[in-house]
């Protein structure tokens, strides 16, 4: 993967996305997931040599925030940490089978709900931070998260529903399409 000055840039905005998680747990982890998509629009308005292997690029690009969400997450206890650890594992094992097989396939059977897992426990701890997950509550999340997680994974990477329009078009079609209303 050739890196530019254009993937360096994202790259970089992408690291400093991921910082406010350090701070404020729930609100970070919105920043930083906003910060994840913002490079489908930097990378269609920055013209300094393109990124590449986007898909490869991107998963690399993600460690930085999931390290950052796992970093919080280990200051967690009981079943929120315990899960954090084992999703952020899952992912990584989906992170380097993608890397060997090339394969978007590998993404969706390895969906990383470990980003999804942290938003929720991040909230929980904010503002329930008594809520007690039973064994019948993390069960309904869970599959909840997972099933959420899962038609993005698809939308994503198994229909590609996104890979054919450049976000600044989708902005600015959504954009005509309300404001004709008014």
């Amino acid at each position: 993967m050739a890196f530019t000055l254009e993937a360096l840039i994202i790259f970089l905005v992408r690291v400093v996305g991921s910082l406010p998680v350090l701070r404020w747990a729930f609100v970070g982890a919105v920043i930083a997931i906003l910060v994840d998509f913002s490079d489908l629009f930097q990378k269609n308005l920055i013209h300094l040599g393109g990124v590449g292997e986007y898909q490869e690029f991107d998963k690399w690009a993600d460690l930085v925030y999931m390290v950052a969400f796992l970093y919080v997450a280990l200051r967690w206890e009981g079943v929120k940490r315990n899960i954090a650890i084992g999703l952020f594992a899952f992912r990584i094992v989906g992170m380097v089978t993608f890397e060997i097989t090339s394969s978007r396939a590998v993404l969706i059977a390895f969906p990383n709900l470990f980003e999804f897992w942290f938003v929720f426990a991040a909230a929980l701890q904010h503002w329930w931070p008594d809520y007690v997950l039973t064994r019948i509550r993390l069960t309904g999340w869970l599959l909840l998260l997972l099933g959420l997680k899962m038609f993005q994974e698809y939308a994503l990477h198994g229909a590609q529903w996104l890979d054919k329009y450049r976000a600044i078009d989708v902005v600015a079609d959504w954009w005509n399409f309300l404001t004709k209303w008014i």
